[in-house]
């Protein structure tokens, strides 16, 4: 495929949202507990709008890619078939319990919800935050499902792809949230750096998994099937015009199998080693900002090049044909 900018901005800019927010929420639940103390509602709120701001960078990286944007409203109308659509709805609902959220931690409305038998800190923003973390969690499920469900398209084909989606973004919003707190001396810093190693050392895992899955794929469609004929030896002299068309830009990224390659081991560095090693130097020297700062950059950039691998590896079955010149 050819991987397309705009939708490379857009799943990696929500996804950090989405995972500040949910690194957000559960260092307030944490801290419910007891075990360290907790936050003023100004770092709640102050968090909720920096995932704010990486949520709304998303939506306008998304405006690129439509062709008419004025129809964009039409694509929520096929939401009973259609994981795009169920994003596009859920995606506003998601942003605003995030918004809500923030609003009532900076006013510190926060009143019991349960009564007073319930814990008295487990109020209104509580509620409001678990319904966001519910909505997020439908929002990672139905952004990797659009990609997941296309049968024809092996590599995507796979659980693994929205395991990884959720997983990419919490990884990389708890990596923004152990550099948040850091900068506004949170005693929720240790908890926010450790859970962004633990969530990077897992999509380690899987995403690797998907890869030597991806590596081993046999493909249901060759010449022989696309045409009818069992021979053994088919070859393709020409596509049947001279000239480029829609098929030749959209479906091909155009590079060399060596320059594929090479990505793949540039992300594979940058989002997983690198930030690993600065976050545990930054465990041994908190005050070290420069090393929470590099460690959140680094594993951003790295998710650039991860998202255009994800997108250019996969093989569409219509370029057994329209890419043999």
């Amino acid at each position: 495929m050819n991987p397309p900018f705009s939708v490379i901005f857009l799943t990696t800019l929500i996804g950090v949202g989405q995972g500040l927010f949910l690194a957000l929420f559960f260092g307030q639940s944490y801290t419910l507990l007891e075990h360290i103390p907790q936050e003023t509602g100004k770092f709640y709120a102050i968090g909720s709008l920096i995932a704010m701001v990486f949520l709304i960078g998303g939506l306008i990286a998304s405006v690129f890619h439509l062709g008419r944007p004025e129809r964009a409203w039409r694509a929520a109308t096929q939401w009973r078939t259609s994981w795009l659509s169920r994003e596009v709805i859920i995606l506003p609902l998601f942003m605003f319990f995030v918004f809500l959220y923030g609003v009532l931690h900076y006013f510190e409305i926060n009143p019991s919800v349960f009564g007073t038998a319930a814990i008295p800190e487990a109020g209104l923003t509580i509620v409001i935050g678990s319904l966001g973390v519910i909505a997020c969690i439908a929002l990672f499920v139905c952004t990797g499902m659009i990609y997941a469900c296309l049968k024809f398209l092996q590599e995507w084909h796979t659980p693994l792809t929205p395991i990884n989606y959720t997983l990419f973004g919490m990884a990389s919003g708890c990596t923004l949230a152990a550099l948040y707190a850091q900068q506004q001396q949170s005693p929720l810093l240790g908890h926010m750096t450790v859970w962004a190693i633990i969530l990077t050392l897992t999509v380690f895992l899987t995403r690797s998994a998907s890869l030597i899955r991806n590596y081993r794929i046999k493909y249901k469609s060759s010449l022989r099937t696309a045409i009818g004929v069992r021979h053994s030896q088919i070859q393709q002299k020409a596509q049947g015009s001279m000239g480029g068309s829609f098929n030749t830009r959209e479906f091909f990224h155009g590079k060399k199998a060596s320059f594929l390659k090479s990505v793949k081991w540039i992300f594979m560095f940058l989002v997983f080693p690198v930030p690993l090693v600065l976050l545990g130097a930054a465990l041994v020297n908190p005050d070290a900002g420069i090393l929470f700062i590099l460690a959140f950059a680094i594993q951003y950039i790295g998710l650039l090049f991860e998202r255009w691998f994800f997108f250019a590896q996969a093989k569409h079955p219509q370029n057994l044909y329209y890419q043999t010149i």
